[in-house]
């Protein structure tokens, strides 16, 4: 992923047209009557050997032949041309093109390659950027770039859309011009051979002209680079996503369409939600969530207040608001006293605040107002019904007065056609959004409702619990080499087991035995009652195939059941290979929730968590909920909260609430384990039995490929988890044991402590500014990096006072992947110096950046730090003074 050579293509100077004709209806003919319409104000200049001017335009025969230089060009060809094309405008020095042409994978060249293969590797050996094969192409509508074949043009505006569809992207702009919205960037990706989502929501991301990105995906090809660029590109501006494929039907039909697999749908909202992003299902809805989000003020709550002028639509919304799962503003007594000085005695003394059908402006204004700045109310919904005794623009411009006033998100409804017409434009004008109805208007409530969690889950900082997590990974490690060494992919229950334990998971003690001999010899040193199980890698769920016997209280009727179990599994399943019993202590726990636990490999985003209730009618009963590993304390109470067995989890009647913290910690655990060992494909804990006492894993099975082996598994994860193999332990020169590790969420308590620590200047030089305090947005965004992009080094020692650790020094860095390059900032605490941490910070910093081949280290610093001069000079950095910067630039090349 990287947005190199990106400008050529959204922002070029002159665009050559290969394969422009003058004749009526092809694609040379319509991709150059839209550039010559749009308003382009480069040159542009078709190549057609036959025709000495196309669409009145002179003509080139050859790209050879051009009068300079294209900074894009459009290929729309026969496909077996396009490879000679792309060597021609790559030695010319075109850097972006857009490959209009289709079917590039149906032809090979002399050497069997697919022209697909061809073409890809032209570009990746040249650094050329292509947009396609087989796109409707690019718009760029505020420098009038319509390089597509499009049947209209597109309004310049604040939005960029981007799809897989060419035909999704013509209804889309169709329907878009008819409502009047405009455009920053209209982009068809098409097969998606180069550029892809994470390259294109990179560059727009950082594109100031981009206020919101709108996505059509039926399926992600990249999966870490999608996550990455939409993590950081949901920081700074809304991304709304549409995704095809919801059902099993839709999702063969998009994998049909794309040529890449296509995930579990339900993956896929858990991918959108852990990036920050707002999923939307209907087109209309897309833009209405756009308009909301754009105009919205940051959420502080999630409490509706609703004031009408009908009852019954007052009605209809809270019905649409709780069905969707959202909250009712609770009006307190003074509220309710602040609105019966300005209302009727008849009005409805709740919310909805039903001001009563003959409402005047003034009554509107009032109402808006009180609500509006009530602490009861974090969000308002007005609505109006057209009536005789009302005049709709009156009450829109009253409300319009009060919201100018007020620091509040205000969303409208004012119901009807043409009665309130004037008053839907008067809100337009006003950045108020409206709606035509109660339940899209509060759909559009909950769009920021759950855009606000999404933006949340990005800023959170979760608890640190397992400061002090160890596991046994080499014992993992080997129980999982001896099954792969005799081509064993399913582990038995108790191997599955020993696994689990090496990570501090805990289950129940569980023997092997081969025969219904020694299951009842094993169980004779075991507390009964105990449990049986057949141990056979053919079978799924032991229990339907009569394979489970429980509380079973002494030898003999050990090996009664064993005997029995294996007669009637030879019955049921007479191929069935079987490799004896597990005999294992009954986990006998009243009242504990039956939960399973467990991974899959979802072919797009790769391995994710599930959670949900367990037992044996798991599928049946379908409650259940995936997350996307890594995970922190947070994340999986967040994952928990998403199923409906949660709320029992928090107790009810007698029943007490289990101990979260310790299911948190196994799903932490378990998040870390599918993590370090990359063979793990599948795992199941089910039952998991949880009480208030804690939990106990009762039955545990993992499948295990080798796929991952050879790349050591570092592309698995769709979100690049913590690089713990970055730890060392160094010493101050006070002999103090320090640990130097990459930053984590957590450390955003003892990071603010640890600034709280430095001095003025300090704080001076390393901000450019005295700032004493840092914002919690701000210093999550210090703690929460992406490790794909960025990369902070903390060095921490505990304090032997309290046993806390505390932050002592930081180097960060910020990587620039298109110009192999970083800029790095380092700040040690003002009472450490001169004891040699600066120099081991910047150490390994180097030697970081020389294993992400990163080639050139740059900082910023104020001329008068005479003392980070010195220091940086002394690691071979270069400074330079240049006359319009008012900073010194210190860089240093790394071989």
């Amino acid at each position: 992923m990287t947005t190199r050579n990106l400008k050529n293509l959204f922002n070029p100077s002159s665009v050559a047209v290969l394969g422009a004709s003058p004749r009526p209806n092809s694609l040379g003919f319509l991709i150059c009557r839209n550039l010559l319409q749009g308003g382009f104000s480069g040159p542009i200049m078709p190549v057609n050997p036959k025709h000495e001017s196309i669409a009145g335009v002179l003509a080139y025969p050859s790209v050879e032949l051009l009068p300079k230089v294209p900074d894009l060009a459009l290929i729309c060809t026969p496909p077996t041309v396009v490879p000679k094309l792309l060597e021609s405008l790559i030695r010319r020095g075109t850097r972006a093109a857009i490959i209009i042409t289709a079917g590039l994978q149906l032809h090979r060249d002399e050497n069997g390659h697919t022209l697909h293969e061809v073409v890809l590797r032209l570009a990746r050996n040249s650094g050329m950027r292509l947009l396609g094969p087989n796109c409707l192409g690019l718009l760029v509508p505020n420098i009038g770039l319509n390089a597509s074949f499009s049947h209209v043009q597109a309004y310049p505006g604040h939005i960029a859309f981007v799809s897989q569809s060419g035909a999704m992207c013509t209804s889309v702009l169709d329907w878009a011009n008819s409502q009047r919205i405009g455009f920053s960037h209209f982009v068809s990706l098409g097969d998606a051979l180069d550029l892809d989502f994470g390259d294109v929501i990179d560059y727009l991301g950082a594109d100031p002209k981009t206020r919101a990105i709108l996505l059509y995906i039926e399926s992600i090809h990249e999966r870490r680079d999608f996550m990455s660029a939409a993590r950081a590109a949901a920081r700074n501006k809304p991304i709304l996503v549409i995704k095809s494929g919801r059902v099993p039907e839709g999702l063969q039909a998009a994998a049909s369409h794309t040529g890449a697999l296509a995930g579990s749908d339900k993956v896929f909202d858990t991918a959108i939600r852990r990036a920050g992003m707002l999923r939307v299902y209907e087109l209309d809805e897309l833009f209405a969530a756009v308009e909301t989000l754009a105009r919205a003020q940051p959420l502080n709550g999630e409490r509706l207040g609703i004031i009408t002028n009908g009852g019954g639509f007052g009605v209809i919304a809270v019905d649409s608001l709780m069905e969707k799962g959202g909250r009712l503003a609770h009006l307190q007594p003074e509220t309710i006293q602040a609105l019966d000085a300005v209302l009727p005695p008849t009005w409805s003394h709740s919310n909805p605040v039903d001001i009563i059908g003959d409402a005047s402006g003034e009554r509107y204004r009032n109402a808006v107002s009180i609500m509006a700045a009530s602490a009861d109310v974090d969000a308002l919904l007005v609505m109006h019904s057209p009536l005789a005794t009302a005049d709709s623009t009156e009450a829109a411009l009253a409300t319009i007065e009060a919201a100018k006033k007020c620091n509040s998100n205000i969303l409208t409804c004012w119901i009807g056609g043409d009665g309130v017409a004037a008053a839907r434009r008067a809100f337009h004008q006003a950045s108020i959004p409206t709606h035509e109805s109660p339940e899209r208007a509060v759909s559009a409530f909950m769009h920021m409702v759950r855009y606000a969690r999404n933006q949340q889950m990005l800023m959170e900082t979760p608890p640190s619990v397992l400061e002090d997590f160890f596991p046994a990974t080499a014992t993992a490690r080997l129980v999982i080499e001896n099954n792969l060494a005799i081509d064993r992919d399913v582990m038995s229950e108790a191997e599955s087991k020993a696994v689990l334990s090496a990570y501090g998971i805990p289950t129940v003690t569980t023997h092997i035995a081969k025969t219904p001999e020694d299951a009842a010899a094993i169980s004779k040193e075991m507390k009964f009652p105990v449990a049986l199980k057949i141990l056979s890698e053919d079978i799924t769920h032991k229990s339907d195939m009569g394979g489970v016997d429980l509380f079973l209280d002494s030898p003999q009727i050990v090996k009664s059941a064993a005997e029995h179990m294996q007669k009637n599994i030879h019955e049921k399943m007479p191929n069935a290979r079987i490799q004896g019993f597990s005999v294992q202590e009954m986990a006998i726990r009243p009242g504990a929730h039956e939960l399973l636990v467990g991974m899959a490999t979802d072919p797009i985003f790769g391995p994710v968590i599930m959670f949900g209730q367990g037992g044996t009618g798991v599928e049946v009963i379908d409650d259940n909920a995936v997350a996307l590993p890594p995970l922190n304390m947070n994340l999986a109470r967040e994952l928990i909260s998403r199923t409906r067995i949660y709320r029992l989890l928090k107790g009810y009647r007698d029943r007490k609430p289990i101990n979260m913290d310790a299911l948190c910690t196994v799903l932490i655990k378990l998040s870390q384990l599918i993590i370090d060992i990359p063979e793990i494909i599948e795992l199941d804990i089910n039952p998991l039995f949880a009480d208030s006492h804690g939990v106990i894993a009762v039955d545990a099975r993992i499948r295990l490929s080798t796929t991952w082996r050879s790349s050591g598994g570092k592309h698995r994860l769709a979100i690049r988890p913590y690089p713990k193999e970055l730890e060392e332990t160094w010493f101050l020169g006070d002999n103090r044991p320090v640990l130097l590790r990459p930053i984590r969420p957590e450390d955003e308590p003892q990071h603010l402590e640890f600034l709280s620590r430095l001095s003025p200047e300090d704080l001076f030089y390393r901000f450019l500014s005295v700032r004493r305090v840092i914002p919690h947005a701000e210093a999550a965004r210090l703690t929460q990096i992406d490790y794909n992009r960025e990369m902070a080094f903390i060095a921490t020692v505990k304090d032997p006072r309290t046993g806390n650790r505390e932050t002592l020094g930081v180097n960060r860095i910020f990587l620039d992947l298109d110009k192999d390059a970083c800029e790095f900032a380092i700040v040690v605490r003002t009472d450490i110096k001169g004891m040699g941490l600066g120099r081991k910070l910047m150490e390994k910093t180097i030697e970081y950046c020389r294993s992400r081949n990163v080639r050139l280290m740059e900082g910023h610093v104020d001329p008068s730090n005479h003392r980070m001069i010195e220091f940086v000079k002394g690691f071979g950095f270069s400074v330079q003074h240049f006359p319009d910067n008012d900073l010194i630039i210190a860089r240093k090349e790394i071989e």
